[in-house]
């Protein structure tokens, strides 16, 4: 890992730099078929009144067209604008994040009239959600009390050997059907059935997360048919997956840091000492306690690091989960444990579908060695240095290492056949490490990247950073992407980080902290896939 806090030091303050137009694509030859109409009927919520919903068939093997069908629900927020730029497909991430609702969010948090140029289309990924088979591979797969991540002795690393291997044969039994054509290459040809059932030659997209890596390959595979292509957050492409996982280990231990000195700086509220250093002392404290005795008997050390890895991808939940931790550790509080795992670190079924399509997805597109040596050595040496998630994530996708699906080979999606794409990534971002967006920036020739220096959360854009807001609605109204001046090799662009959150009222209620949260960028995070 490099230090990501200082790649962009010389670059200084937002950087203006030139604007270049996207230039008008030529028509598309992709046939859209006489037949593809879609029957959009309402769905409409309080928070979204002119939301649409509709299904889609799409091949479950594309190599065979005829075969076998499966079906993806979609979502629809129409345009209203007499002259329209035609649908704006938006994911969050995942594998396995459920995009219906992100329809409305993101046409309600776009300027009203950059959301009326577009239909604004949300989907589920093929086995997620309402798309239909969803999987759920093991139902109440996180259910508490799990094994302690961290592996003693034998007979705990065996427990969680046993449990991932498990989870892998129910898969395998249960879907053996479906397995072979759960990944992102199939997922992203699922685009483009979607865009032919739209009857349009070309898509606009807009993706998060692990949405940026779907978007990438949807570009390799169709370049011609690419408008405009948002990508926020970005998958390294060189790491998928073994290598990112690790990546992140070294990244959310960084942030979990960033999240004691947070403490440390409002000692006055929280009491737990000025100095980050005993803060973080605190906190791995309080995971031994739980380990030899789980508050409620429901939070031992896995679902504790579950509760808190929410705080590495937003600091919007910072003050919620000092107010916990605090309550723990100043009063013996154990139900204040308790309601934090409930809002931010329990797994319901819309999550045992998450995981199964995560694991489904990841375990596929990708090899993951089998000799569990190595994953032992390497997690127990990345650990070393970055206590607070590693085991947590080596279990979580321990799957596969055993997975009974033959791997595939990634895809280079490298790219010089695109119209300009733009790319937004923060600094310390835990997710999708820094290092990831300029990777991919690299690699996707003509594209611009905006970086937030400083910011630490997942999906920065939509989340009230208006300097990034504002090259997105550029880029989304006229085709517009910054070009940097040279003093920068990665960035085309930097904006100043979203302020820290600030701690609630000295007896703020927990309703006041829940809409803290949300006012801190958790009703975004909420959305983005499982686990981002």
């Amino acid at each position: 890992m490099t230090n990501r806090s200082g790649i962009l030091f010389a670059v200084g303050a937002t950087v203006a730099g030139l604007l270049t137009g996207v230039p008008s694509p030529a028509a598309a030859d992709g046939a859209v078929p006489a037949a593809a109409q879609l029957t959009w009927t309402g769905c409409a919520t309080k928070s979204h009144p002119t939301l649409q919903c509709s299904t889609v068939r799409t091949p479950l093997n594309h190599d065979d067209p005829s075969g076998r069908s499966i079906t993806l629900a979609l979502s629809r927020i129409p345009h209203t604008a007499k002259t329209s730029q035609g649908p704006l497909l938006v994911n969050p991430g995942g594998p396995g994040g459920s995009g219906l609702t992100m329809a409305g969010y993101v046409a309600a948090s776009l300027p009203k009239e950059t959301a009326a140029q577009y239909d604004v289309i949300g989907f589920d990924p093929r086995g997620v959600g309402k798309s239909s088979p969803a999987l759920n591979c093991v139902p109440k797969y996180f259910e508490p009390l799990r094994p302690d991540p961290v592996p003693l002795d034998l007979r705990t690393e065996q427990a969680n050997r046993d449990r991932a291997a498990s989870f892998a044969a129910a898969c395998g039994a249960k879907y053996p059907d479906l397995l072979p054509y759960m990944d992102t290459v199939s997922t992203a040809k699922d685009l483009d059935v979607i865009r032919q059932a739209l009857g349009s030659p070309q898509i606009n997209y807009f993706g998060y997360s692990y949405g940026t890596y779907l978007g990438a390959v949807y570009a390799k595979l169709f370049p011609e048919r690419v408008r405009r292509l948002v990508l926020d957050s970005n998958v390294d492409p060189d790491g998928v997956w073994y290598d990112d996982n690790i990546g992140q280990d070294y990244a959310f231990d960084a942030r979990q840091k960033a999240f004691a000195a947070w403490i440390a700086k409002h000692d006055s509220t929280y009491g737990l000492g000025g100095d980050p250093a005993k803060v973080e002392a605190a906190w791995y404290a309080m995971s031994e306690a739980v380990r030899k005795e789980p508050a409620g008997g429901r939070v031992g050390m896995s679902e504790l690091q579950d509760t808190f890895l929410p705080g590495g991808y937003n600091n919007g939940y910072w003050p919620f989960l000092a107010d916990a931790f605090a309550s723990y550790v100043n009063h013996k509080d154990q139900d204040a444990l308790v309601r934090a795992y409930k809002m931010l670190g329990a797994v319901d079924d819309k999550g045992d579908n998450g995981y199964s399509v995560y694991a489904a997805v990841q375990c596929h597109d990708a090899e993951w060695t089998r000799d569990w040596n190595t994953w032992r050595s390497e997690s127990w040496n990345v650990h070393s240095k970055a206590p607070f998630y590693t085991w947590n994530n080596t279990w979580y996708n321990a799957p596969c290492a055993s997975w009974p699906v033959k791997p595939l080979k990634p895809l280079q999606v490298s790219n010089d056949a695109l119209p300009p794409a733009l790319l937004f990534q923060a600094t310390e971002d835990a997710a999708t490490p820094y290092e990831g967006g300029v990777t991919l920036h690299r690699r996707l020739r003509g594209s611009s990247l905006v970086v937030e220096q400083g910011g630490g959360n997942h999906g920065i854009t939509l989340s009230g950073n208006k300097c990034l807001d504002r090259y997105l609605v550029d880029y989304l109204d006229k085709g517009i992407v910054p070009r940097g001046n040279g003093s920068s090799a990665d960035a085309d662009a930097v904006c100043p980080k979203s302020p820290d959150p600030e701690p609630p009222a000295a007896g703020a209620s927990a309703k006041t902290l829940r809409r803290v949260t949300a006012d801190g960028g958790g009703a975004l995070h909420g959305m983005l896939g499982f686990r981002g």
